[in-house]
């Protein structure tokens, strides 16, 4: 436990947290539950889980940064989503866990010189996270659009699992409800004397002689102050927390390695009803993974519409059969990388990413693989989400349709953003951060979320985020860093 409280006027929290997503919410939680005295600011409002309809227009206004309307720029340009509110990307997205695979550790570790990152370790950590998020499978039968996921694979004899997810079932809620920051890890670190700010929007950090000492800071009033502290730990995901560290003048390997798994989709008609708007299909293909996935979208009629919209000459007079279809994806592991810049008087990064020859060929190969799948699981036609696309109603047409795909025509797009200040070991040159988040040059600022990750996981990554953040923590509680009692 800390014992060095506040001892100066200026000092308004011992330990000051940016972001309150899968890396600042477990932070907070186990800092105060610890003792620390805690600050927690972020950006977002505090909406209760279940006060929106997932997915609707509504909560893409009120919880997604810019309604959801994100751009890295590049060609083609992708598009990506970004939570805005307590509890970050847990708040928005579909509650799909999947533990980082051993093998994928076991590269970071040696690739990149994290002598500290033990396998055995983080799946300790992930038995605990599952237990705090009540990770389990459905209680019953899957959805119809999962269920078209897991007869196609089976038909073409690919592997395919129902994936888990953080989410507890009762007789109210027979649908579950998500257990994410705002109903955990949240909840926990107030209870233990953290105080959560939302609607507060850090701006910079004010460094002296490789300190830093104040956050500049402005409300939802406009109101602008300053918070000291002793500690920083920033949380604010992989574009904002590279972007308020590059205003603040830290640039070593900052916002250089952005890793992504670009997506693209197709809508998939079927011959009786299936379309469920709120809900996302709990299966997944790996037959091809880590470089290669597939699985379900959010299939709200906006969105169906939006997934024929690139065709819409061709494909947009079957929106009439929207409850009929859904919209499934298929992700790639990405060689390219993309950049965060923070621009002067501009308020949010330029964010930039650029695809390799072999992205683009691995995005036309996935789309056409996801093509037969849906096929095979008994759709009528497919519409491949990309322009002049054709129908695709037989093997031959996935033939015509590869043939056609160029990523310049096509909608991509991610949800997973990582590694723009990367962990690295002392002789890694790519290294933003050491392998504890801890930054280079400045005595007591860390990071600690999905920027961290060395590069892209090839899964969903909340799991991986939030192991590697509670790893962290308890590392800086049980470390002279915390403990220092310096000002």
């Amino acid at each position: 436990m800390s014992g060095s409280g506040r001892s100066s006027g200026d000092i308004d929290a011992e330990v000051l947290v940016i972001g309150s997503g899968a890396g600042g919410a477990p932070t907070a939680a186990l800092l105060a539950e610890a003792g620390f005295d805690v600050l927690v600011v972020e950006e977002g409002p505090w909406i209760p889980q279940g006060a929106l309809r997932p997915f609707s227009l509504q909560q893409m206004e009120r919880q997604y940064r810019s309604g959801g309307v994100t751009v890295a720029l590049g060609r083609p340009s992708i598009a990506y989503t970004e939570g805005r509110c307590a509890g970050g990307g847990s708040e928005i997205n579909s509650g799909l866990y999947w533990r980082p695979p051993g093998t994928l550790l076991e590269r970071w570790r040696d690739q990149y010189g994290l002598a500290s990152l033990d396998p055995d370790g983080i799946d300790k950590v992930l038995d605990e996270v599952e237990r705090d998020l009540s990770v389990q499978l459905l209680p019953g039968a899957a959805s119809g659009p999962s269920e078209m996921l897991r007869r196609g694979a089976a038909a073409l004899g690919w592997r395919h699992d129902e994936v888990p997810r953080w989410m507890t079932y009762s007789d109210q809620e027979p649908a579950g409800r998500r257990q994410s920051m705002t109903e955990t890890y949240l909840p926990r670190a107030r209870q233990a004397g953290a105080r959560i700010v939302p609607e507060c929007r850090a701006e910079r950090i004010e460094i002296r002689n490789g300190r830093a000492r104040y956050v500049a800071v402005v409300g939802a009033d406009g109101t602008r102050r300053r918070i000291g502290f002793r500690h920083l730990i920033v949380c604010a995901g992989a574009i904002q927390t590279p972007a308020l560290l590059l205003r603040s003048g830290l640039r070593h390997n900052i916002g250089r390695t952005l890793a992504i798994h670009p997506t693209v989709k197709l809508a998939a008609r079927f011959d009786s009803p299936l379309n469920v708007p709120d809900d996302v299909p709990v299966h997944q293909v790996k037959e091809f993974a880590p470089q290669l996935s597939f699985g379900g979208s959010a299939s709200h009629p906006g969105l169906v519409a939006l997934s024929l919209a690139d065709s819409w000459d061709t494909f947009g007079d079957r929106i009439v059969d929207w409850q009929r279809m859904s919209v499934y994806y298929a992700a790639i592991t990405s060689e390219g990388h993309g950049r965060v810049l923070a621009i002067p008087g501009f308020t949010d990064p330029l964010v930039t990413y650029r695809l390799t020859r072999r992205d683009e060929a691995m995005l036309g190969r996935g789309l056409a693989r996801l093509s037969l799948l849906m096929l095979e699981a008994g759709a009528d036609e497919v519409y491949p989400s990309f322009r002049s696309a054709p129908v695709v109603r037989t093997r031959a047409d996935v033939a015509e349709q590869q043939r056609r795909f160029s990523t310049t025509r096509a909608t991509v797009m991610t949800v997973h953003l990582c590694s723009t200040v990367p962990l690295g070991g002392a002789r890694d040159q790519r290294r933003g951060a050491d392998e504890w988040g801890a930054i280079p040059g400045v005595s007591n600022v860390a990071v600690n979320d999905a920027s961290l990750l060395p590069d892209a996981p090839g899964v969903n990554p909340q799991a991986t985020v939030m192991a590697l953040a509670i790893r962290n923590v308890r590392h800086f509680i049980e470390s002279d860093r915390f403990l220092d009692g310096s000002s």
